[in-house]
């Protein structure tokens, strides 16, 4: 089991070695080690060996003369037995069983001891109610049951040594008006021997505690310094054992106890957890929300290394678990301060408070504040817009409909001159050719007539236009 050479395996060793002239087979491969270094005698291990030994084992009877098989069976037996007493006794592997069964049994306690606290508040409530808001510490409330009993011995009792004075008038006051009912001696007898029960329980659960912190602390120091007892030995408990917790990676410890939540996420394709059990750790507790991804998975890669440490090292110091929790405060102490640096403005200087100065303002009062008118509503509002809107646009385009017409009508106006004058020029020389002709005629009704015609004219235009529009 050690890998050491017996004396009596020595002697016959010596013996062979010095007819010998073939190979040693052995059927261990540490010992056939051993034996080439002290011996310089040269050894074979493989498969046909082992094969040879089980055959040797299965024909011990004719091998060996005057053995019986009743006692070859027994010797068989107690070698076994000797074997599996020595492998528990000196593996590292089955030391922490303690400690899984320590946690383990520390949480039932905890979950019973809930439930018993709660029946027993709810089942005394019925009889004095107002002793379960007045006293809030579940220990201190089943040993003031314990001492007194029934509600109309509280005024009789002296509770000082579980109470402070304030709380004990309170409690002698409200005993006194209680809207309790009534109950007999044996609802109470009842009750008092559940208070006795979780007292039994609460103290057993001290001293398991103090048990589970000192096999911590004898077999994994550095793990308990870095996340506490507790969360320490639930991850070995989660694992099953130190050796096996020391061969996850660090990204496993970190999200160990959020098993169900990793496989949701990767089959949904979200997030995955950030931490598992470690989460219950004193410095990712201490840390704000939106650092406690990054402190965890440091701490997580800390303690993979104290657990390695504990679990196949020699020393049992745990000076290793020290240096490397101040390493992660002095980090979780810079990653908390870089939010009052970018603040200040500078990367290396910390915000500096500006100096207090008093700034008196002296501030009138403003009427308009005053006004009980009610206020038009938003969509009141929209449309007095809109309505505005629509009478400046009428108001532009009539503008534009004015200022046609009169270019218009400056147009015709100068057409109707042209048109004058050429018909003034034209009546000349026809007046001249009369003239010649005929006797002269007076230059009075040809300009009448002209007169009237022009102005004819405009006002059939001014009507066509007028119908257009």
């Amino acid at each position: 089991m050690e890998g050491k050479i017996n004396k009596q395996l020595k002697k016959v060793l010596k013996k062979i070695v010095k007819e010998a002239h073939e190979p040693l087979a052995v059927a261990d491969a540490k010992l056939g080690g051993v034996i080439k270094e002290k011996l310089n005698l040269s050894c074979i291990h493989s498969p046909v060996v082992n094969e040879l030994m089980r055959g040797i084992r299965s024909q011990m009877d004719g091998l060996i003369p005057g053995v019986e098989p009743r006692e070859m069976a027994a010797m068989c037996l107690g070698l076994a037995h000797s074997l599996s007493r020595y492998r528990l006794k000196f593996s590292a592997d089955k030391v922490d069983t303690m400690i899984v069964q320590a946690i383990s049994l520390l949480d039932d306690l905890d979950k019973e001891l809930n439930n018993y606290i709660m029946r027993c508040r709810e089942w005394y409530g019925w009889h004095f109610p107002e002793l379960g808001k007045i006293i809030s510490d579940n220990l201190t409330y089943c040993k003031c049951l314990q001492k007194v009993g029934d509600r109309k011995n509280f005024a009789s009792a002296t509770l000082s040594e579980l109470l402070p004075e304030e709380v004990e008038a309170e409690v002698k006051a409200a005993a006194e008006i209680s809207m309790g009912t009534e109950v007999s001696e044996e609802d109470i007898c009842n009750i008092l021997h559940l208070c006795t029960q979780v007292i039994e329980i609460s103290e057993y659960r001290t001293q398991l505690y103090e048990y589970l912190q000192n096999r911590m602390m004898a077999i994994a120091p550095n793990v308990t310094v870095m996340v506490g007892e507790l969360v320490g030995a639930r991850l070995i408990a989660h694992a099953g054992s130190l050796l096996n917790l020391a061969k996850h990676a660090a990204s496993t410890v970190q999200i160990l106890g959020a098993e169900k939540a990793l496989f949701r996420a990767l089959k949904s394709r979200r997030d995955t957890p950030k931490y598992g059990l470690i989460y219950h750790a004193s410095l990712v507790g201490q840390t704000s929300p939106k650092h406690k991804g990054k402190i965890s998975r440091m701490l997580a890669a800390k303690t993979v290394l104290a657990i390695r440490y504990d679990a196949f090292g020699e020393d049992s110091s745990s000076a290793m678990g020290v240096e490397n929790r101040a390493k992660l405060e002095a980090r979780l102490r810079s990653l908390e301060d870089r939010g009052i640096r970018k603040i200040s403005g500078t990367g290396k200087a910390l915000a500096k408070a500006e100096k207090y100065e008093h700034k008196s303002e002296v501030k009138t009062y403003d009427p308009s504040g005053d006004s009980t008118l009610p206020t038009c509503s938003k969509k009141r509002k929209i449309e007095q817009v809109d309505k505005d809107e629509e009478i400046t646009e009428k108001k532009a385009k009539k503008a534009k409909i004015k200022i046609k017409v009169e270019e218009e009508e400056e147009e015709e106006e100068v057409l109707v001159v042209e048109e004058e004058e050429s018909s003034v020029k034209k009546k000349k020389k026809k007046d001249k050719k009369k003239r010649i002709k005929e006797e002269p005629v007076s230059e009075e009704e040809p300009c009448t007539s002209v007169a009237v015609s022009s102005p004819e004219k405009k006002k059939k235009k001014k009507k066509k236009r007028e119908d257009e529009d």
